[in-house]
């Protein structure tokens, strides 16, 4: 009788990805990304399980935003201080924090548990195109479309 396969911590094998930024969009990245980080791209993607690869962004200051959203995109977030509400355009946001900009909406695209917090761990996002993770030999991940 056939059973169906799950995976676990003992036969999972992770693989380290070098995605490249430059000239790409936003949102169509993230999902792309935040698929690999579940592991949705291999045959063996279990949904209560980390099956997902290590991923590093480098030119993530060259990140391309459709229509006006690096003017009319608001990023909100509270000091915890009461008034404390700031904002910033995705044009501030892709000057001066370009990692964080990346990072969120790629966070806001896994699951919204302990699960996902272990997946976003291996996300490693850089503005420029030098990285620190050459140990690991990771490869040129192409992106679809």
């Amino acid at each position: 009788m056939r059973t169906t396969f799950m995976a676990n911590s003992n036969n999972i094998e992770r693989k380290w990805y070098v995605i490249d930024a430059e000239g790409q969009t936003l949102g169509r990245l993230a999902s792309e990304v935040a698929s690999i980080l579940r592991g949705k791209n291999k045959p063996t993607f279990t949904p209560h399980v980390d099956t997902g690869d290590h991923v590093i962004i480098i030119n993530a200051a060259k990140i391309e935003l459709t229509g006006k959203k690096l003017t009319d995109k608001i990023y909100y977030r509270h000091t915890n201080h009461p008034g404390g509400l700031k904002q910033r355009t995705a044009l501030e946001m892709r000057t001066k924090y370009p990692e964080q900009m990346l990072e969120l909406a790629i966070k806001g695209m896994l699951p919204k548990n302990s699960l996902g917090r272990q997946m976003f761990k291996k996300l490693h996002v850089y503005a420029g195109s030098e990285h620190q993770q050459q140990a690991q030999k990771p490869e040129v991940y192409t992106l679809r479309g």
